[in-house]
């Protein structure tokens, strides 16, 4: 009969959560971590492989959903200094962290953690705020630069952490470069294809689609990079960004994909992910010596660093905005976690640390949440009090 509380459970989570999100002004993926810790805690939600699976799906599908969000053209015709700013508020981000972590004699594993970005979150700003934000349209593109760069880091590193320093690890960066060299090669010839003949969008995607063709074409994609992320043994979700970025890039006459593929995702499979995600803590850890203040270190040391990173951002975007711009870039929680897991799995790191950085990843989100909607609701008042 587990099988069938977790169904029940989790059918509750997903009718109620929008509706609690609403009435104690909590961000709903962070409530839905919080029911789902506490449906773990009572009993509700125990370990089930297909719950467990659905919920892999759910993150792979939320890094897609971030995937079409990003079309490469963008970066053509943004602001060249604006791009450059970006790299090098990834650089100060990666020195600031490592230089961080080092002088407080923190695990090494947190050098690849804290600077970790992710835009699976700041997608979900978008349904607060649109998509005619600044801040956040600059935190979209900086973090899919970001995203790229932890991705790759994060393939390197679970192979590093699982195989050692080795023939495996070797093999791993091999597939990786040459998977990255023939995307790059595929994207430019589709490019020139599709600029020549651009009739084979529209068969393949056309505008009146009664057979929702756009949708299965864009299922199949992702289904076909996960399967070759799997076969090369990289992480998988790389390739389902990669599947989201060729689906905005390229089909971008069909306006109404990225909503059809973003309803069905925060409508299901994504918020199974983040009550996954709650179920997998243990709230009798809070009770564990030293994991909350290593939490609450490890979640000021990502926001401040973030913080002074954004500092290049000032004259583009104001004092306010900046800090809504830091805040928004300060909840990787999807890869932050999914460092931790691999790094917990191969016993590179404890049971404390590990605690300690799924407790981190929750703070921030709800910190994070609440702290650009405090920001905002401050900037409103003040706006209609001068008016």
């Amino acid at each position: 009969m587990a099988e069938v509380s977790i169904i029940f459970t989790i059918s509750a989570i997903l009718f109620l959560s929008p509706f609690l999100s609403r009435y104690i002004k909590m961000p709903t993926p962070a409530l839905e971590i919080i029911l789902g810790m506490f449906a773990a805690y009572f009993g509700y939600i125990s370990d089930f492989y297909i719950f467990e699976l659905v919920a892999h799906v759910g993150f792979f599908y939320l890094m897609f959903m971030a995937g079409t969000e990003v079309d490469l053209k963008m970066f053509a015709s943004i602001d060249k200094s604006l791009l450059k700013k970006g790299v090098l508020y990834l650089i100060f981000l990666y020195i600031i962290s490592t230089i961080s972590v080092i002088y407080l004699g923190m695990s090494k594993i947190l050098i690849i953690i804290i600077p970790t970005l992710s835009v699976g979150l700041i997608l979900a700003l978008y349904k607060d705020y649109g998509k005619n934000v600044p801040w956040l349209n600059l935190s979209m593109i900086v973090g899919s630069m970001g995203e790229l760069v932890s991705i790759s880091l994060l393939t390197f590193a679970g192979a590093a952490l699982e195989f050692g320093i080795g023939f495996q690890l070797y093999k791993a960066v091999t597939y990786l470069v040459l998977l990255v060299g023939g995307i790059v090669a595929i994207f430019k010839l589709l490019h020139i294809l599709f600029w020549w003949y651009p009739e084979i969008k529209t068969y393949l995607m056309p505008h009146l689609d009664k057979e929702e063709q756009d949708l299965r074409l864009s299922m199949g994609l992702f289904s076909l990079m996960i399967g070759l992320m799997m076969w090369l043994q990289l992480e998988i979700a790389f390739g389902a960004f990669i599947a989201g970025i060729f689906i905005a890039t390229f089909f971008e006459h069909k306006e109404d994909l990225p909503h059809k593929i973003s309803s069905f995702g925060f409508g299901f499979l994504v918020p199974i992910f983040f009550i996954y995600i709650g179920s997998t803590f243990d709230l009798l850890n809070l009770g564990v010596s030293g994991i909350i203040s290593t939490a609450l270190s490890i979640v000021a040391l990502m926001v401040v660093a973030r913080a002074f990173s954004s500092l290049v951002f000032i004259q583009y975007l104001g004092k306010v905005n900046i800090f809504k711009f830091a805040l928004s870039q300060s909840m990787p929680l999807t890869l932050t976690i999914a460092i931790a897991t691999i790094a917990y799995e191969s016993h590179n790191i404890g049971n404390h640390l590990y605690s300690a950085l799924i407790l981190a990843s929750l703070i921030e989100v709800i910190i994070s949440m609440l702290g650009i909607n405090i920001l905002t609701f401050c900037e409103n008042f003040y706006k209609n009090k001068l008016n």
